[in-house]
């Protein structure tokens, strides 16, 4: 993996329940990238090969966001990238974490 991505995507809302259902359709959007991701409960982490790809995609949060609803949309945004080399993967950093259940 070239980049890694954790965005934390806040849309305004009425409630919670709206909240959730509309960090559902952000997520959704996610999945339907194809790309490795990680669901946490603050963030969800995209991992790949194209910089510009999760670029785009993290853009695109925003957008999915606002579709849904949302009338405003906070987003924080960590990244990174290592066009040379070898990033740390999400497998590598949190399955030795994970619990059973």
């Amino acid at each position: 993996m070239k980049a890694s991505v954790a965005i934390q995507c806040l849309p305004v809302t009425e409630n919670d329940e709206e909240l959730i259902r509309v960090v559902d359709e952000v997520i959704g959007y996610i999945k339907s990238t194809g790309l490795n991701y990680y669901v946490g409960p603050f963030e969800t982490t995209i991992e790949g090969e194209d910089y510009d790809q999760l670029m785009d995609i993290v853009k695109e949060c925003q957008h999915v966001a606002i579709r849904a609803g949302a009338p405003k949309v906070s987003a924080y945004i960590k990244v990174v990238y290592e066009p040379d080399g070898e990033i740390l993967t999400i497998d590598r950093k949190v399955t030795k974490h994970h619990q059973e259940r």
